[in-house]
């Protein structure tokens, strides 16, 4: 049997810092979902837009709220940690940056090899990108992007962030937080200037619009 999906959706970086408690590393989900100590669950986080995919397992249920209290795995520490830093203020507040919804060829570094593929969405700070077999969550990965105007590609790293496969019953793919360097940064920053005036102005071409 597969991990029991729940979904923790906050408003703010505070509601993360009431639930999650660092000295144990366990994470209160409310839930009206009836869960039983020792099951897997996988949480579908969104932390006022920053989405991220955290796996545990229930070490305790309460009933006033209702839900379960999950230990997460020690693979999840850089995601926390990444989590925590943006909790804190330590990076920009990516609700702010909405992702563009345009479709751009990529090709990124896959277990079998160099694989082609389009976005879902993008901004300065991440990308969606379909696939039906997403890299294991806190990969990195290398990309290659197909921007219109562009004579050449971006090269552009990255750590995968959250996946969703296909019995998800949305889109399978993953998120990749980019991983940039302050000059990769600022050329990031002003094609995706340029490509949301595109976009409004309505020049882009039909089959990179979402």
């Amino acid at each position: 049997m597969g991990a029991v999906r729940l979904e923790l959706r906050l408003s703010s970086q505070s509601e993360w810092i009431k639930i999650f408690d660092p000295r144990d590393w366990t994470v209160f989900v409310a839930s009206d979902e009836e869960v039983e100590n020792g099951t897997q669950i996988r949480i579908d986080l969104d932390v006022g837009g920053w989405m991220v995919t955290l796996r545990g397992t229930v070490v305790g249920v309460r009933q006033d709220p209702a839900g379960a209290v999950v230990a997460l795995g020690g693979s999840e520490r850089d995601k926390i940690n990444y989590l925590n830093g943006y909790v804190r203020g330590g990076l920009l507040n990516l609700r702010e940056k909405r992702r563009l919804p345009i479709r751009l060829q990529v090709t990124y570094g896959a277990v079998e090899g160099p694989t082609n593929t389009f976005t879902k969405d993008i901004n300065e700070e991440g990308v969606f990108l379909f696939t039906d077999n997403p890299l294991p969550e806190t990969s990195q990965v290398h990309m290659l992007v197909a921007v219109p105007g562009q004579a050449q590609p971006l090269s552009l790293m990255g750590k995968v962030s959250h996946t969703i496969i296909a019995e998800d019953e949305e889109p399978p793919g993953m998120g990749i937080v980019f991983e940039l360097d302050d000059a990769q940064r600022e050329l990031l920053i002003a094609i995706m200037k340029e490509l949301e005036a595109e976009l409004h102005a309505g020049r882009l071409p039909t089959n990179t619009v979402e």
